[in-house]
């Protein structure tokens, strides 16, 4: 089909043709920057804990007041829950991926060195890696003997006595791979806080940070420190999946009956704590869901709308068009490729809005780099609904009869 009648065509109605190239070029711009964030978005919700997610149940208690016997009445509290049928593992744990608090700290290889090399979250607490079903790869776990009370290690960074606190420590895999890429991390030391050196014993798979940033949120590094209640996030503990519920129940009662005293914060599964940590994720998923939704219907109708008024008016031309000769599928055609044109330079002008949207983004919220591969599929989405909605009113078009002609004169 020549193009040139065409493009005549347009150019007695420009600015409707105009108003079309410019909202396909808003929808483009908005549709491919915001499935690129919904699927950043499912990703995120998606990312790998580290730990056994469908085992997992926390129980969270606090005391009223300072208890000096607090780790004392800790690990009775532990002897306990390990009694009742089911229970795997506990262990008091200072903080869980996807809390709502966390434990952080900088890690240097040299303590000479004014910034530190990266950060990384910081976890306390005695059987931790049975507890949460990490995976050791190399080296070996902490000892019973290595472990040191929290208060044993405040007192001695207060009295600046560091060689009473401990300097092993295990590392996730990813940070063992950030500090020394492409080398074994056994044996390798690094420096916390005021130059304490701290020697790596063992690593791990991976154990994500309870925030989840986008970069390093597997950097994270075990600590052989005891703890009390008073600095956990509560007792985590390892049961079936099966057994979840009535374990959490049972634990509840088991620790309500030898302090009754206490305050219960939270009982439940690890499932729900990382429902919980992505409902925003979640609802913005949504809510863009729904404005794409809106933008490519407003679209299509827009472009439907404008295509039948070009119809109404072009009535006695279809007929003449149909009188000479053109078939029903030329008129079809003609519609399609007119509606093809505009949508191709909206696109065009959307690919640049569209990366222009994602700069501002990037530099104001954090968004990542706009794929190439979004500009394509967001064309390819464009032009297929745009041949949709122009195909009603083509269709009616292609029914006008060639006597039109002769009743317009």
């Amino acid at each position: 089909m020549a193009i040139r009648p065409i493009l005549a065509s347009l150019s007695r109605h420009k600015i409707a043709a105009l108003l079309i190239v410019f909202e396909i070029a808003l929808a483009f711009a908005i549709v491919s920057n915001a499935v690129f964030l919904i699927h950043n978005r499912l990703q995120r919700m998606d990312i790998v804990s580290g730990v056994a997610d469908h085992q997992l149940v926390q129980v969270q208690m606090a005391y009223i007041g300072n208890e000096p016997d607090a780790e004392a009445r800790a690990q009775v509290d532990i002897a306990a829950l390990r009694q009742i049928p089911g229970v795997r593992d506990v262990a008091l744990i200072n903080q869980l991926p996807f809390a709502d608090h966390s434990s952080n700290g900088g890690i240097k290889l040299d303590p000479r060195q004014r910034w530190n090399t990266v950060h990384v979250a910081e976890y306390f607490g005695q059987n931790i890696i049975s507890t949460l079903g990490l995976r050791l790869i190399a080296g070996r776990k902490f000892s019973p003997g290595e472990y040191l009370g929290f208060g044993a290690v405040v007192r001695a960074l207060h009295s600046d006595n560091l060689k009473e606190l401990p300097h092993i420590v295990i590392v996730t895999e990813a940070l063992a791979e950030r500090l020394w890429p492409g080398q074994p991390a056994l044996g390798k030391t690094f420096y916390m806080g005021n130059g304490i050196q701290f020697r790596v014993i063992g690593v791990i798979t991976n154990l994500l940070r309870p925030e989840v940033p986008s970069i390093g949120a597997d950097y994270s590094i075990l600590f052989p420190i005891r703890i009390s209640l008073q600095q956990a996030a509560g007792y985590i503990i390892r049961c079936a999946p099966q057994d979840r519920e009535r374990v959490l129940k049972a634990a509840v009662a088991t620790l309500k009956r030898i302090d009754p005293n206490r305050v219960l914060l939270h009982h439940r599964t690890f499932e729900q704590i990382r429902h919980a940590y992505f409902q925003n994720d979640r609802a913005m998923a949504g809510i863009l869901v729904g404005v794409i939704a809106a933008l490519l219907l407003t679209t299509a109708f827009g472009i439907a709308g404008l295509a039948s008024f070009w119809v109404q008016q072009r009535t006695r031309q279809i007929g003449v068009r149909r009188a000479l000769g053109a078939r029903r599928v030329d008129i079809l055609r003609y519609f399609q490729t007119e509606n093809f044109l505009l949508a191709t330079a909206g696109i065009a002008l959307g690919c640049a809005a569209a990366i222009g949207i994602n700069v501002w983004l990037m530099a104001h919220y954090a968004v990542p780099r706009l794929p190439i591969v979004y500009l394509p599929i967001g064309a390819v989405t464009l032009w297929a609904l745009g041949q949709l909605a122009v195909l009603g009113p083509a269709l009616r078009a292609a029914r006008v009869p060639p006597t039109t002609a002769m009743r317009a004169a």
